[in-house]
């Protein structure tokens, strides 16, 4: 049992860790869900001590279910849900305020002083991204200013930052007694704090925001040695660390420029490696680090954000009932021949990319008589696809790349109706992986090169396997109509607020 590799994936509503031998085959696993709390309007918090035990609770379940031990595993690896932002105590250890998620829009206001204030073109030239509230440079500059005695703390080095990595790094490496406090360049280039092409944090942007560079952590490369851990899996060197997105574009072997992902979970991210060349979006996308292994050069790739994919199904379950359970939304939507011409714009948390459009609200457009459950559950599943078009159009736009094909993972990849509708409006064949973990399957191969297992990332692309491939089977003028009567709904959830 030599040579296992565990990774730790913390995401938005659960913590999953799984034992695996370096060609990702499972030996444990355990996972456990956290609750995202809404105390207003926009806001979306997390309580860090939850994910910190959660984590601690889903690694030591998977070594006793399966019987093995800590000395039995080489490396381990982190990935994580991204932006979301903590601040915490660097002697007590305790966060000084619930962690902001990455959906939180309550830094809507701030975000469009930054933009009336003409920097918006500098911010995008030094990172890549457009001025939202969806980055951690909002979310950690609300708690300076918001939360008592947190800015001084973090003048003099007491408070320190991190996404949620740092925050798991720090504690598994030490905490209080001598953590240590990195992350790595792709969870970085999420803050809007970095330079994307220097790979450090930048003091013009620091003082935009009035953050001191004392909090903040130290950027390492994706694959590298993050340091040995101290407590909960004494001794085993955390190899790896790289957002959720970025693991799964590697859990995909899109590893070439010109490979797209799309992952469907709580929301929708779409990836196409650009390799060595930082693009940069004239089409609302998000240029940033794919990954980066020690020693080499960063590789990076456009990404389209979407907010609401599968949490839009939970909420016609738990808002409004149309569901008992997400398993079945499919059978609901196959109940109606069509949408019935109606279209759901679940902009719950504004629309992210290509829009950017944080004054968006959801919509249900075209409501008549004949409107039924199965028209809605249908119209949401579709929603999801017209999100994805409209990124992938932007990325074509934006590099001048055809997509042959867009590789696909994440728990909606179980719904054919959905893959087969996401063909259809590519025109393009939607090819499911083998793995139901992409993510974790990305860490653990991301773990396995760094501790010298895999000698070329070739390797790693001989690992993936195709589950199921969806062709298109669609006339252009239906799919052209589809798309017009799509984005005639999004221009009127722009006018749903006045």
């Amino acid at each position: 049992m030599a040579d296992l590799i565990g990774a730790l994936d913390q995401g938005t509503s659960s913590t999953r860790f799984i034992v695996t031998n370096i060609l990702g085959e499972a030996q444990g696993y355990c996972q456990k869900a956290h609750l995202q709390t809404y105390p207003k309007p926009g806001w979306v918090e997390q309580n860090p001590i939850t994910i910190l035990e959660n984590s601690a609770l889903v690694i030591r379940s998977a070594l006793q279910t399966s019987g093995i031990s800590i000395q039995n595993i080489s490396a381990i690896s982190i990935t994580n849900q991204r932006e979301t932002t903590v601040l915490w105590d660097r002697t007590t250890g305790q966060p000084l305020s619930p962690a902001i998620s990455w959906m939180d829009t309550r830094t809507h206001q701030q975000a469009r002083t930054i933009i009336e204030n003409g920097l918006s073109a500098l911010i995008r030239k030094k990172t890549g991204l457009p001025v939202a509230s969806y980055f951690s440079a909002f979310k950690l500059s609300w708690i300076l200013n918001q939360v008592p005695g947190a800015r001084e703390k973090a003048y003099c080095g007491d408070a320190i930052f991190g996404t949620i990595d740092s925050w798991i790094i720090w504690n598994l490496t030490g905490g209080t007694n001598g953590g240590n406090h990195f992350t790595d360049v792709t969870n970085a280039s999420r803050t809007m704090l970095m330079d994307l092409t220097t790979l450090n944090w930048d003091h013009e942007l620091l003082e935009i925001f009035n953050i001191p560079e004392v909090c903040l952590p130290t950027i390492l490369p994706s694959v590298c040695s993050f340091g040995i851990c101290k407590k909960i899996l004494p001794g085993v060197r955390i190899a790896s660390v790289m957002g959720d997105q970025h693991a799964s574009m590697i859990g995909q072997a899109c590893l070439s420029s010109g490979d797209v992902k799309n992952t469907y979970g709580t929301g929708s991210f779409v990836l196409v490696n650009t390799g060595e060349k930082p693009y940069t979006s004239r089409h609302g996308l998000v240029t940033t680090l794919a990954y980066q292994f020690d020693k080499q050069r960063p590789i990076y790739a456009l990404e389209g954000s979407i907010a609401i994919s599968g949490s839009l199904i939970q909420w016609l379950r738990d808002n409004l009932g149309l569901i008992k359970d997400i398993s079945e939304i499919e059978d609901l939507a196959r109940s109606v021949q069509d949408n019935g011409e109606i279209y759901f714009v679940p902009a719950f948390s504004g629309l992210f990319s290509p829009y950017w459009r944080e004054d968006a609200r959801g919509i249900i457009d075209g409501l008549t008589l004949h409107t039924n459950r199965g028209h809605i559950a249908r119209a949401a599943l579709e929603a999801v696809v017209y999100q994805t078009q409209d990124v992938l159009e932007a990325m074509m736009a934006d590099t001048g790349m055809t997509i042959h094909e867009l590789k696909v993972d994440g728990g909606m990849t179980d719904n054919s109706l959905l893959m087969q509708f996401q063909a259809d409006i590519l025109n393009a064949p939607v090819v499911c992986s083998a793995a139901a973990e992409t993510t974790i399957m990305g860490a653990v191969y991301a773990a396995a090169y760094g501790i010298g297992a895999f000698s070329s990332l070739e390797e790693i692309k001989t690992l993936w396997k195709q589950n199921k491939r969806y062709e298109p089977n669609m006339k252009n003028d239906q799919r052209a109509a589809l798309l017009k009567s799509w984005h005639i709904a999004v221009k009127k959830s722009f006018t749903a607020v006045m």
